[in-house]
Formats: C-alpha cells, structure tokens, sequence
C-alpha cells in the first residue's frame, strides 16, 4: 500500500485554534514547554534538539530506537499532555486517518489507552479484536494483513501473544506500525509512558536508581523497561523469586539485588510488576502469601523509601500480592497517573508517526 503525502500541522497549533494552553509550536521540532512545572525539560530538551532525531517509521521495540528518539517522543507528549487532559480534549491533527487496532491477545487498558489517544487527535479508528473475527476462524495473519491494506488504514496497532508479531506485520504492510504488546518480548509504549511519569517527577533521569520487582521472567514491560531507562542514563537493580529471573538477565545490563529490602533505602523508583498466573503453568512460588512477603510491597517497606521516591505498577494490579492497598493508595504511588500519562505518550507516539514526516517534508521544500 502506498503511502500518499501528508499535510498536517503540529498538534500544538491545532490546539491553538482551541482554548488550551498548549504552545503554538510544532513538537517536531521546538523544545517542548509546557507545563511550566516539569522539572525534566531544560536538560532533556536539550538533548533532543542538540542531536539530529532520526525520524520514526515504525514503534516495534525500545531496541530500535536510541537515546535522542525516546526524548524527543517524551518531550512531544509533554506538548500533548494538557490536550489528552482537558475537557475540550480533541485536535484535527490526524483528521482523515485510520489508525487499526488490531488486538489479537485480551486487553481492555491498552486498547482503550490507544482509542483514546487516536481520537484525541482527531483519526478514525478501526477496532479490530480477535474473538469473533476471521482469526478465529481460520485465517492466516497474513491474510488479516492484507485485509487491511485493503481497507486502506494509515496505522496499525497490534497486540499479540506472539513474540515477533509486529515485526512480521510490518513486512507485509507499507503503513506505521505500533507494538502494543508481543508476548514475553516488548511492549515500548508502556516503557515510555513509564519514564514520561518517572522524568516528571525525579527530572533527568541519569543516575536514579529505579528497583524492578517482581515477574521478569514473563514480563514484556520489564524488557522494554530496563531498555528504556538504560538509555536515558538510569541505574536499574531487578529482584525477583530466582524462578523468575530470566537465565540471561545479567546481559541486560542491570544489579540483581537478591533482597528487596536491600534495594529499597537507595532507590528513587519502586516499579512492581503484576504476577501473571495466566502464563504460568507450573508453580513459580510456594504461594501468593509467600510472594507477598519475600517480594510484595506493603507499608512497612513503603516507609524505608526516600520522602521522593515513587511506586509504580503498569496494571492491572493484584492487590495482596505485589502491592497492598496501603502502598497502591498512598501518596507516593503514582499509578492511576501512569494511565493518564499513558494516553499522551501514545497520542506523540501516533503524532510522530502519522504527522511529524510531513511537518519534515515541507520544511525541506
């Protein structure tokens, strides 16, 4: 499918012609500025523009993208942000596209999450789930593929249970490609938004100590995770029942802390993930009260962490066994904003995949 040329202006001055207080600049291209109180932009920001960013053709994986590209989307949703969050939440930026979420594997939060972001930009959206469809029924991925080059999309969304899925859509359609989740391998906007909370919060974010716990074994978000925070300069430490560490979890470039307790006194983040009973099928612990008291997050360890420090989890929690509703409610969590957060990461991630070329293209004319 051939891609036709692209005329779109930048989402910020498209919020101009509403009332907003997003600045009239292309995000692309101008240092983002709003809001005011985000510690992280002076030194992010200016990494972005001192750097040529290479643009983005696809979002597959973390692995493919370098330091200045993870800040410069992090900086176009910070442009974005007050427009996913305010009433009058919708921008003409993506008018006239199609953006396809093909969801293959369950998912409610994400698949909302990228809704959410497709239309505040203004694109149709095309919702495509697996139950029912004609995967159920037999077809082959390919020939799904081809469907909607047929139809005529201009993005497609693709979450699946199979590790590699999206890389495989992205040979057979001539149209952006999000990953928004592929079995034990990626799931890069969740990383994103991730370091997007944990930049507003701790500002630049080279040389924090972020602590992962929990899963890693199964977990997509971990990979991207640690992928991601590597490259914008963040010290990780992982501790996990050793039945969850992956066997080459050294190679990827963090501390294995054998104790929780340990690693909470330096750390600036707590990011618990969720225990996924549905890919385990054998027994990985000797039980959830076990796991909650070896590895869980209570408020007896919520109180070793620094007066700054924040907990995180990419959701949907279970409460009693990584976190408890003491941890989860207080004030130092900051999960229900990782959602919000979440719907500007993926409106840049959507912007500079679908608009931005265009803004480059003109430029050069």
């Amino acid at each position: 499918m051939t891609q036709q040329p692209r005329h779109a202006s930048s989402p910020a001055a498209d919020a101009a012609t509403t009332p907003a207080t997003t600045p009239a600049t292309t995000p692309a291209t101008t240092p983002a500025t709003t809001p005011a109180t985000t510690p992280a932009t002076s030194t992010a920001t200016s990494t972005a523009t001192a750097t040529r960013v290479a643009p983005l053709h696809h979002l597959l994986g973390i692995d493919d993208l370098d330091a200045a590209q993870v800040v410069h989307i992090l900086d176009t949703a910070e442009q974005l942000l007050p427009i996913a969050t305010r009433e009058r939440n919708t921008v003409p930026t993506l008018r006239g596209k199609v953006v396809c979420n093909l969801f293959l594997e369950d998912s409610t939060r994400t698949r909302i999450s990228f809704d959410l972001a497709a239309k505040r930009l203004s694109a149709e959206v095309l919702n495509f789930s697996a139950k029912g469809s004609s995967v159920s029924k037999g077809e082959s991925f390919k020939d799904t593929a081809l469907t909607l080059d047929a139809m005529g999309v201009d993005c497609v969304v693709v979450r699946s249970g199979s590790s590699g899925a999206p890389r495989q859509l992205a040979r057979y359609l001539d149209v952006p490609i999000m990953n928004a989740g592929d079995g034990w391998h990626q799931h890069p906007t969740q990383a994103l938004l991730d370091v997007f909370t944990m930049r507003r919060h701790l500002g630049d974010l080279a040389g924090r100590r972020v602590v992962i716990v929990g899963d890693l074994l199964h977990s997509r978000v971990a990979r991207s995770e640690v992928q991601a925070l590597n490259l914008v300069g963040a010290q990780v430490s992982v501790v996990a029942p050793p039945t969850l560490l992956p066997p080459e979890v050294e190679r990827w470039g963090v501390e294995v802390v054998p104790s929780l307790d340990d690693a909470l006194p330096d750390a600036d983040v707590v990011y618990l993930l969720r225990v996924q009973r549905e890919r385990m099928h054998r027994a990985f612990f000797p039980s959830t009260r076990e796991y909650q008291r070896l590895w869980g997050m209570d408020g007896r360890r919520l109180r070793q962490l620094k007066d700054h420090a924040i907990v995180m989890h990419p959701g949907p929690m279970n409460r009693g066994v990584e976190i408890t509703g003491e941890v989860a409610d207080s004030d130092q969590s900051v999960i229900t904003e990782q959602v919000t957060n979440g719907i500007a990461v993926r409106m840049a991630c959507l912007y500079l995949l679908l608009a931005a070329p265009a803004v480059d293209e003109e430029a050069g004319r």
